[in-house]
């Protein structure tokens, strides 16, 4: 079935979708992995965008119930050159068309997709509406209509509405008049602006006793919890209108230990002083090379984000972490407070780990900061 991509700046190609019939939109943007687009899929921090993977085949080794990073798939569409309909691999359960059918989500192929990621690489990210029906023309016209990225606050609108706790394979909402901390190790409220799973896997992993609650929790809320420490959680849209985590974080930074990781590197920057700024086309894939500037060594991450932050003024800050292709900021730390940050993603499952050790370095901070 014929599909069109349409981009506000006019810029259109012509596909297949192999979903069925539909429209869609969202920031057209693009992704350098060669694996890992169910973990792409499920992640909520791509809520808002068409993804477009640089791999030219996807879908080789189908989808499986394992795999996933949240509850549902988040992306708006994906966009590949060429789409496996029929997939080899023994944990396999389903195809992937039949995986994006299920979740009411577009798929479309046979574009060039080596010339949408030059026209996005060179002319920036753009919103785009991907149909298989109407004009190129009229197309380019509902893009337009789209709202910008900078300015959406998406953290809360993917954040889950109630407390919850993770059981191992999924979670559990919980009722705070019946809560109460296991004991079993540091109490750590992780908030959640989009969080993936294995987020949630690596900090239980470290022996936090964890609770994750909503992005709209206030500060007064998390104190009477009375944590041990608080985790900023990966998710999406821009991170300037995410007032009351900035407002919330500007409060723990003087009260506990705390890291974050991508939006929540961003809020916590914000909350310290700092700004952030929409990068041209952002980082996404799992190939980025990082320089960790305490040690010296190179790390090859996984990435996802479209927005930047700038602390180079704020000499209660020390830069630990720049990105080797763009030298932008990628991770940083406080002087004389329990904080930590990073940008890019220590929990990727299908990619890299050499940044692992990011929560090894959280659990160490909160057993200083507080004997636990």
């Amino acid at each position: 079935m014929k599909a069109i991509l349409a981009l506000e700046d006019g810029t259109w190609f012509e596909g297949s979708s192999f979903t069925g019939p539909g429209e869609t939109g969202g920031e057209a943007i693009f992704n350098t992995g060669m694996t890992g687009y169910q973990e792409i899929l499920t992640d909520p921090s791509y809520v808002g965008q068409m993804v477009c993977m640089t791999y030219p085949l996807i879908g080789n080794y189908g989808v499986n119930a394992e795999d996933v990073e949240s509850h549902k798939v988040g992306v708006e569409a994906l966009i590949v050159k060429e789409c496996c309909k029929v997939p080899s691999n023994w944990r396999a359960t389903m195809s992937l068309p039949e995986y994006l059918q299920k979740a009411g989500v577009m798929g479309i192929e046979g574009i060039d997709t080596r010339a949408l990621t030059r026209h996005l690489r060179i002319n920036g990210a753009m919103r785009g509406v991907i149909s298989t029906e109407g004009s190129p023309k009229f197309l380019v016209e509902k893009a337009k209509r789209l709202p910008s990225m900078e300015g959406l606050n998406l953290a809360d609108r993917v954040s889950a509405k109630h407390p919850y706790v993770w059981t191992g394979t999924g979670t559990r909402d919980v009722d705070l008049r019946d809560f109460s901390w296991s004991g079993k190790g540091p109490r750590v409220v992780a908030y959640d602006f989009g969080i993936k799973w294995n987020i949630l896997r690596q900090l239980t992993a470290q022996g936090f006793d964890l609770l994750v609650v909503p992005s709209n929790f206030t500060h007064e809320q998390v104190t009477e919890l009375a944590p041990d420490a608080v985790f900023l959680s990966n998710g999406p849209g821009d991170p300037a209108v995410v007032k009351n985590a900035i407002e919330a974080t500007r409060v723990f930074a003087d009260k506990y230990p705390m890291a974050g990781i991508c939006l929540g590197h961003q809020i916590m920057g914000l909350a310290l002083g700092g700004r952030t700024y929409k990068l041209k086309f952002g980082h996404h894939g799992c190939n980025h090379p990082v320089m960790d500037m305490e040690t010296g060594k190179i790390e090859i991450s996984s990435q996802n984000h479209g927005f930047c932050v700038d602390v180079d003024h704020l000499p209660e800050l020390k830069v630990t972490h720049r990105n080797l292709n763009d030298d932008t900021l990628e991770g940083f730390a406080h002087r004389d407070k329990p904080l930590i940050a990073i940008q890019f993603h220590p929990e990727a499952a299908p990619g890299p780990h050499d940044s692992a050790y990011f929560f090894r370095r959280f659990r160490d901070l909160v057993r200083q900061a507080t004997g636990k």
